[in-house]
């Protein structure tokens, strides 16, 4: 069950009610707005009346989001945009649909002549298919770039996956699967190697205890420093 409602100053807050929520929780993501997980013990009036009481958080991390959102890239025909391997090019065609084509290292994105190349179904469009490209070439590198680091600082790990997680650049199962974000591969090589070393570490040490920060020191030098400068990085706004 869905509802929404406007907070004051704020705008439109939509709350969701499902048995697979156990608490409250009050989510603000880059393009993805003000949501509210509601438990079904919770009734929407109770969801309003707790959401009041947290309005001035919800505001500052509004204000944050909206930052976060003015950074991106707004594409059209005179874009510049490489990806490792990829040179993107968004063409207007005679068709009414949105076409996406990677072929011979170009992201094609073919629109609708008629459209507004700032529509965001087009942008949203250009952004799959750079995603895509993205996947295409962090299977294409980083599974030996994984298997490099595991040998060279003695890891041990069973199997790397991709995706393009909204909030994670990698994790580490309990069975040491390595899963990384396809976005890894447009960051400076040395912080892409700071990330699957991370993962790694947490093949020996699965929370980020003084014994994790210590090992990851050791074989990256420093990883508070490295840490700290991929806050640079957001995974939802490029």
């Amino acid at each position: 069950m869905t509802k929404s409602f406007t907070l004051e100053g704020i705008g439109p807050i939509k709350m969701t009610k499902s048995s697979r929520f156990r608490n409250i929780k009050i989510t603000i993501r880059p393009f993805n707005g003000v949501n509210v997980s509601i438990p079904p013990s919770l009734s929407f009036k109770d969801a309003e009346q707790f959401i009041q009481t947290k309005k001035n958080w919800i505001k500052s991390n509004v204000e944050k989001v909206h930052d976060i959102e003015k950074k991106q890239t707004v594409f059209d025909e005179a874009t510049t945009f490489r990806t490792k391997d990829h040179q993107l090019k968004i063409v207007p065609h005679n068709g009414h649909s949105i076409k996406l084509i990677i072929k011979n290292n170009i992201i094609y994105v073919f629109y609708p002549a008629f459209a507004d190349v700032k529509d965001p179904r087009i942008q949203n469009a250009v952004r799959k298919a750079i995603i895509e490209a993205w996947r295409i070439e962090a299977k294409r590198y980083l599974p030996s770039r994984v298997d490099h680091l595991a040998k060279k600082y003695c890891f041990s790990y069973q199997k790397v996956t991709f995706k393009n997680a909204s909030t994670r650049w990698g994790s580490c199962s309990a069975l040491n699967n390595i899963n990384l974000n396809v976005q890894l591969i447009r960051l400076p090589q040395h912080l892409c190697d700071y990330i699957i070393l991370h993962e790694l570490a947490h093949t020996i040490h699965k929370n980020h205890g003084k014994k994790f920060w210590g090992l990851l020191d050791k074989i990256t030098g420093d990883a508070r420093k490295l840490d700290k400068e991929m806050r640079k990085y957001n995974l939802s706004s490029w």
